[in-house]
């Protein structure tokens, strides 16, 4: 998957990065590489929890079944 990413230097020279489409989905590093390595993480657990919540919605209901799918 692909995702647009914003960066941004705070005050204290950190850079920031946030993904717009995971709402809260935001990291930082002490560098740009790092923040991208960073965001990487942070958008891989996003999508996960977001994904352990709609599990947790299934789970309860009857004549269903999940499989898990790589993209």
């Amino acid at each position: 998957m692909i995702f647009h990413v914003m960066l941004e230097e705070a005050e204290d020279g950190w850079i920031v990065v946030e993904c717009p489409a995971l709402p809260g989905c935001v990291s930082q590093g002490r560098d740009e590489k790092e923040a991208l390595e960073n965001i990487k993480e942070a958008i891989t657990a996003w999508l996960w929890a977001e994904d352990m919540k709609a599990v947790s919605l299934f789970s309860n209901q009857e004549n269903r079944s999940s499989i898990l799918v790589a993209v």
